[in-house]
């Protein structure tokens, strides 16, 4: 969600000088076609400098116009503001919305006060701020968050940083805008279930925003290039990141077949009545113990018995709810999130894998701004689909950069993490991760970490590198 200026453009009127001879001859016809001609030139300007202070097309404070430049800029998938437009974010009309009912509850679960009519009140809302309806059916606000106190494991609250940083990282190139929450907006709902509190309160804090993505803070970006592929669920209200084949498998259900920790949502109404019934398995519900030993009983792999989230909306697939196997995708084609300790072993390969195409390919080399990133990573898109390297997406290979990498199980803020890691194992994983993640935002700045192990080490990149090593 990037504010994306015109770009610059100076107007300087160069005004011949006007030479009025006085003489002490009777004015001829000459004289007076040019004191004419000067009458109407000065009446011109006049009517000209006042038609471009009232253009309804310049944005102020007062007005809710926008500048339009879309005529030289394509559209895109990414998660911007609106290519072409600047938002007007100094004016709100008296015009009364949702936003003046009393009855108006950003608290998920209570019922009594849910939303409803989204859309239309929605849509209302962009026609009364009409300087946010350029790109909005393709802008993306990012959710994440912490929990309110500080983490117990010592370096938990670095990594949260480092996490979260990333995170700004992606959203600084992509345009997107972030809402880090740190506090319980549904107080029962905790640990996993508090997400929901808070995308919740998103959707009605954004109107102006088509999709609500919830990432979790132990999740990385690795590969900073890659924009979501928007067009591919434009069918669809819910993304996830999983396995149909054992989704739907007949051999037995499993609670592991779809990871809820990062997913894309779509800000409409059947995405709010779906948070509802999908929240309504939480421990702020009356009906948690017997979710849980529902739960329980269909995935018979479940390890815990209370009621959780992952398995509850694989539930309501497997059941159809709300239409929910034809609004949901699962997707599977590339890592819109993936399983942390399956990608490390892979980034030594991806680094040398991406390093020979820069070789091959020139323009990939070349150095530029940090705001036209996307250029460049459709360009190494496009060079590694020609080289059978990936699909129209991105393919679980080892050789291309995964998106997401997710440390599932590492809690880097408790430091409880699944005993079948060791705690080093997880935080010199994200401090790898991390790291990798960080060169492809540093080399743009002009310096890389040598070594993804040292985060306090960087060299500068010389010309023509990676050509010339650092």
């Amino acid at each position: 969600m990037v504010l994306v200026s015109p770009p610059p453009t100076t107007t300087t009127a160069h005004m011949p000088k006007s030479y009025f001879r006085s003489t002490m001859t009777r004015p001829s016809f000459s004289d007076a076609s040019c004191f004419l001609s000067g009458a109407f030139l000065s009446l011109f300007l006049v009517w000209s400098f006042s038609s471009y202070f009232s253009d309804p097309h310049i944005a102020s404070s007062s007005s809710p116009a926008v500048i339009d430049t879309t005529t030289s800029i394509p559209p895109s998938d990414s998660c911007s503001w609106g290519r072409g437009s600047i938002p007007n974010l100094r004016y709100d009309p008296d015009t009364p919305s949702f936003y003046d009912d009393a009855n108006l509850s950003y608290i998920l679960g209570q019922s009594r006060d849910r939303m409803e009519l989204w859309d239309v009140k929605k849509d209302e809302w962009l026609n009364a701020h009409p300087s946010f309806i350029p790109g909005a059916r393709e802008r993306i606000l990012l959710v994440t968050g912490s929990q309110p106190l500080p983490c117990k494991n010592p370096i938990g609250d670095h990594l949260l940083l480092r996490f979260f940083k990333n995170k700004v990282d992606y959203c600084r190139i992509h345009g997107c805008e972030v809402f880090y929450n740190n506090v319980l907006l549904q107080p029962k709902m905790f640990s996993f279930w508090a997400k929901y509190a808070a995308v919740h309160a998103a959707m009605l804090a954004h109107p102006e925003a088509e999709w609500i993505w919830w990432v979790d803070s132990d999740a990385v970006f690795t590969d900073m290039d890659f924009s979501l592929p928007l067009k591919r669920y434009q069918n669809h209200n819910l993304v996830v990141h999983g396995w149909p084949s054992l989704v739907f498998s007949t051999e037995g259900k499993s609670w592991t077949s779809i990871n809820a920790g990062v997913f894309l949502i779509r800000n409409c109404q059947w995405s709010m009545d779906f948070l509802e019934r999908w929240a309504g398995a939480g421990p702020q519900g009356n009906d948690y113990e017997q979710w849980g030993m529902t739960l329980r009983n269909t995935f018979k792999d479940k390890i815990f018995p209370e009621s959780d989230d992952q398995a509850m909306l694989i539930y309501l697939i497997l059941e159809n709810e709300m239409g929910s196997r034809d609004k949901v995708f699962i997707e599977d084609e590339y890592y819109f999130e993936g399983y942390w300790e399956e990608i490390l072993e892979s980034l030594q390969n991806v680094t040398e894998r991406q390093a020979a195409l820069e070789l091959e390919v020139a323009e990939l080399r070349r150095r530029h701004a940090e705001k036209v990133s996307e250029h460049y990573g459709e360009l190494r898109h496009k060079r590694l689909r020609a080289a059978g390297d990936v699909s129209e997406h991105y393919r679980k290979d080892g050789l291309t950069r995964p998106f997401v990498t997710h440390f599932t199980g590492c809690q880097p803020c408790s430091g409880n993490h699944n005993k079948k890691y060791s705690g080093e194992s997880c935080w010199d994983g994200m401090v790898r991760a991390l790291n990798f993640a960080d060169n492809q935002v540093l080399r743009k700045y002009g310096f890389v970490h040598p070594n993804l192990l040292d985060s306090a080490a960087v060299t500068p990149t010389p010309f023509e590198y990676p050509v010339v090593g650092v």
